[in-house]
């Protein structure tokens, strides 16, 4: 389970960005070493569509 850290995101943040950085155990524990995180990727490559905390 996620931390509290993880889960809330200050403003100006990324919602699944923050998630990954603060939960990667979590969020990355499918990935081989050295393996990049898709949804990581696909986020960052849409301008993080509607994630940004207001």
């Amino acid at each position: 389970m996620a931390n509290q850290k993880a889960l809330n995101p200050p403003p100006g943040q990324c919602r699944q960005c923050w998630f990954h950085a603060y939960a990667s155990r979590e969020a990355h524990k499918t990935l081989r070493p050295g393996e990049d995180c898709q949804a990581c990727i696909n986020c960052a490559a849409s301008g993080h569509a509607g994630q940004i905390v207001r």
